[in-house]
């Protein structure tokens, strides 16, 4: 199955959005104090790394 000009465009725009997320709650578990919340937004990131992945491994 192949995927329209807009199609892809859009999926570049996801992958884009999902890469900056994982970016952002890499760097808050970076600058983050308490070891809880630390965790949490190191899963965050995890979670978004791994809708990354699947996305990419679609195309």
């Amino acid at each position: 199955m192949s995927l329209s000009e807009k199609e892809l465009s859009q999926m570049n725009d996801i992958l884009n959005e999902e890469a900056l997320l994982v970016k952002k709650f890499k760097m808050l578990a970076e600058h983050c104090q308490e070891e809880d919340l630390k965790t949490k937004l190191e899963q965050i990131s995890a979670q978004h790394q791994g809708h990354f992945n699947a996305l990419y491994a679609y195309l």
